[in-house]
């Protein structure tokens, strides 16, 4: 099972090229909805406003050689290892869900392109790599969704608390999971069974696409750059003109020191 291609094994029943429609589609739906997302909770428009503040403020210059070694420290530590995660369930938890997830679209998108049909052999890694993907995604969605959530554990919630902004992983999880139940069954031969997975896996996905503006979707793209933001004004000295908090005993305006709170 693990080393079939299953959309090639479904071009005999399905035309690749609708497949490869399908494909497009979504990655549409992935890019309009993030517009519309920036557009209604104005994102862009604050990122660029708190981007042009902390430029009147800053002490010192970054240049184009310091803003490449910045840009590649955001894509080691807060993208690539999530190193902004205290917790190390969580942190694992999130390294399985994000890299499951990449090699799983990653490896749907080659197999449907490039490897569509029985008459372009699939090397047998891109099969194992789709399924080692769904598996991973599985593990730290389920994981999360179970086991870390912020409601469960501080608030005590139970697990089938649902709002709308568990949009996402719910049909993250769920396209993974039938994904997987259906090259399963396809592998098998229980076609009866392997149709109906397969409808739930199309609907799922069409979930997780179509669902960007009402999910944390569109959050994935916003995160590395407000992390790069974040490192340069602290490089260029803007973060450090913010005015203090009040618990700070430094001095402010006309050498007036402000003490921190008491308690008598």
């Amino acid at each position: 099972m693990i080393t079939d291609n299953p959309f090639s094994v479904l071009s005999q029943s399905i035309s690749p090229a609708i497949m490869q429609i399908y494909v497009i589609a979504m990655f549409v739906l992935v890019v309009g909805g993030t517009i519309l997302d920036t557009i209604h909770k104005k994102s862009a428009k604050y990122f660029f406003e708190n981007s042009k503040k902390a430029q009147e403020r800053t002490t010192r210059t970054v240049g184009g050689g310091e803003k490449i070694s910045i840009a590649v420290k955001t894509v080691v530590s807060d993208i690539a290892t999530s190193a902004e995660f205290c917790n190390q369930r969580r942190r694992v938890s999130h390294l399985l869900t994000m890299y499951g997830f990449v090699i799983f679209v990653a490896t749907t998108a080659i197999m449907v392109f490039f490897y569509p049909t029985p008459a372009a052999p699939t090397p047998v890694y891109l099969p194992l790599l789709w399924h080692l993907g769904a598996l991973m995604l599985c593990v730290g969605g389920y994981w999360f969704w179970f086991f870390i959530r912020v409601d469960v554990a501080a608030e005590g919630h139970h697990w089938y608390r649902i709002v709308r902004a568990d949009l996402f992983i719910l049909s993250l999880l769920a396209t993974a999971t039938f994904g997987l139940v259906w090259s399963f069954l396809q592998a098998t031969g229980a076609s009866a069974l392997a149709t109906v997975f397969l409808g739930l896996f199309i609907l799922s996905s069409l979930v997780l696409f179509a669902g960007v503006l009402w999910s944390k979707f569109a959050h994935m793209f916003f995160k590395p750059a407000a992390a790069f933001q974040k490192r340069v004004i602290k490089a260029d000295g803007s973060r450090d003109n913010l005015p203090l908090p009040a618990d700070k005993p430094e001095k402010f305006g006309l050498g007036i020191k402000r003490l921190s709170p008491r308690n008598y």
